[in-house]
């Protein structure tokens, strides 16, 4: 594979030739900007920062000149973040390109610019229909409102710009008395079906941990619940999952398929002799480094075998570096809090915030719903200690932000930040010292309080590069109530990344601009002068200048 593949495929932001398109309906002039999201949170470092972005900045994004220019409809909630491909070849002509996915298992393709429906296609499997909370039987004991209707595609899809290529997970039922999940690879010019695809998704992996069979623990598709992002990377396409609510048996699974093929090459079990360690990180996809090494952090479950919490065969409540090895993935690093037994009795997962790798360092941004985040050493994450973290650093926020969110990261003129928004808390700003490689707490800075209950602000960044004036924080949550297991409505704002106590503007500001009701995890896709943000509505919200 050369490198320009491997760095399309990496989900980088892309910036491609700029050629001008036709005026579009919904647009005044033709956009000259013409800059790729491929992945979930902008590339595989997961940080959430695009610093292509040339339009945007802190003069313009205001009540006067920047609000909501149309809508996207779509057929059902979007819990997917909406990914945004430049110059793609539509009949003849370029046009930056919007793909949305909804949880009815369809998949659009809109004029990103001007709003104009190129395709849709609907992906549930023949006969059958998307998955309903309701068919989640035992989940919640049998009261399962983390979603309120269907579950077809949830996980953020990927797309490869060099094959044209959109992979994603869609889940089908026969009418809840059987489940199945489909890995889909789809020409992202046309919506159909690359050679070989759909795949059925299935595993086995050796093991005597809850729901095993003679040894052997089975994929169970209507239990496992694929809630991470997919992640592409080195011509392997990995596909991760949690669960419904707890309800067992479940595990942690990481499946990773030829890219090309669609064969199964990958199959990893992180609690194969014990129980659960889902993977679900607020919806954020595993992050990857240049080695393509992967990172994640599981939820509760099981922690070692044999009284021994160091053994790595079980590795709840764990961060993890996991290296690659032809068909087997092997913990080259981790690291479990010395109170895990308290965290998994009082359901404190460790692995609920989106985490990822501070761009250009060695450093992972992990967080558990203790109200501590954990900046981890990426090659040398701390293992497991008795009575103490060793750890790169620790900071607490409080025993209430239970961190149902996904930070984002921001690099200005003279300083790095990391920004976070739990629910419970307030906006904060971590700067990012890099002569110590340590956060300098005594310099964090506080913006206003937010979303309450137990689901916090999803988070992006836009610059151009480190320009002062274009660093921008988005921030998407919910308003007036819970959106754990209610639908909300939600608010965008908008905030001076130099200065995040300084906000530009926010969705409230005119009733044209109101967003509708918030998508849970779905964090704003910032792409060529426009924010696209996700709902539940039955449409995706588009955003610029006006």
């Amino acid at each position: 594979m050369n490198k320009k593949h491997l760095f399309c495929v990496a989900g980088f932001l892309i910036v491609l030739s700029c050629k001008s398109k036709d005026t579009a309906p919904h647009t005044t002039k033709p956009n000259n900007q013409h800059i790729s999201v491929l992945t979930q949170h902008n590339n595989n470092t997961r940080s959430g920062l695009n610093d292509h972005e040339t339009v945007l900045r802190d003069t313009n994004v205001n009540a006067n000149r920047f609000g909501r220019l149309f809508n996207l409809p779509v057929d059902d909630q979007v819990y997917a973040q909406p990914l945004v491909v430049g110059n793609v070849a539509m009949s003849g002509t370029s046009y930056n390109v919007v793909y949305i996915a909804t949880v009815n298992n369809t998949i659009y393709a809109y004029d990103a610019d001007g709003g104009s429906l190129f395709w849709k296609k609907n992906y549930t499997s023949p006969g059958m229909r998307p998955p309903k909370n309701s068919d989640m039987t035992q989940a919640c004991g049998g009261l399962y409102y983390d979603f309120s209707g269907n579950i077809g595609i949830v996980g953020t899809p990927v797309i490869d710009s060099i094959s044209q290529t959109i992979y994603f997970v869609a889940r089908s039922t026969n009418n809840g008395n059987s489940f199945v999940q489909y890995l889909h690879a789809v020409d992202i010019t046309t919506g159909n079906e690359r050679t070989g695809s759909p795949v059925m998704i299935t595993a086995t992996y050796t093991g005597n941990g809850d729901g095993s069979n003679n040894n052997q623990i089975i994929f169970d598709a209507q239990r496992q619940n694929q809630r991470q992002a997919l992640t592409l990377t080195n011509g392997v396409l990995y596909v991760t999952f949690s669960s419904h609510c707890d309800w067992g048996p479940y595990h942690g699974w990481i499946l990773g398929y030829n890219a090309s093929t669609l064969q199964q090459q990958v199959v990893y079990n992180d609690s194969p002799d014990g129980y659960n360690a889902g993977l679900w990180e607020s919806g954020t996809g595993m992050a990857v480094d240049d080695g393509g090494s992967l990172y994640i952090v599981t939820g509760n479950g099981s922690v070692g075998i044999n009284n021994d919490p160091a053994n790595p065969r079980n590795r709840g409540e764990s961060a993890m570096k996991l290296s690659v090895a032809g068909a087997t993935l092997n913990i080259s690093s981790y690291f479990t809090p010395f109170n895990f037994d308290y965290l998994e009795a009082n359901d404190l997962d460790y692995g609920c915030m989106g985490s990822f790798l501070i761009p250009n360092s060695n450093y992972f941004f992990t967080g558990a719903k203790d109200g501590n985040l954990y900046l981890l050493n990426k090659d040398n994450m701390g293992g497991y200690q008795a009575a103490t973290n060793q750890v790169q650093q620790t900071i607490f926020l409080n025993a209430n932000a239970n961190q149902h969110c996904q930070p984002s990261y921001y690099k200005g003129t003279n300083k790095e930040y990391v920004f976070i928004w739990s629910e419970n808390d307030a906006l904060k700003g971590f700067l990012f010292n890099r002569s110590t490689n340590m956060f300098d707490v005594g310099s964090t800075v506080a913006g206003m309080n937010g979303p309450g209950g137990q689901n916090g602000a999803m988070l992006a960044v836009s610059s151009n590069a480190n320009t002062s004036g274009t660093g921008i924080l988005w921030a998407s949550y919910s308003k007036g109530c819970d959106a754990e297991h209610s639908v909300c409505p939600g608010i965008l704002r908008a905030f001076n990344a130099d200065d995040i106590t300084q906000e530009l503007w926010n969705s409230d500001q005119s009733a044209s601009d109101a967003v509708g009701n918030y998508a849970k995890f779905a964090s704003p896709t910032i792409a060529n002068g426009h924010v696209y943000l996700a709902t539940f509505s039955g449409y995706v919200a588009v955003y610029g200048l006006k």
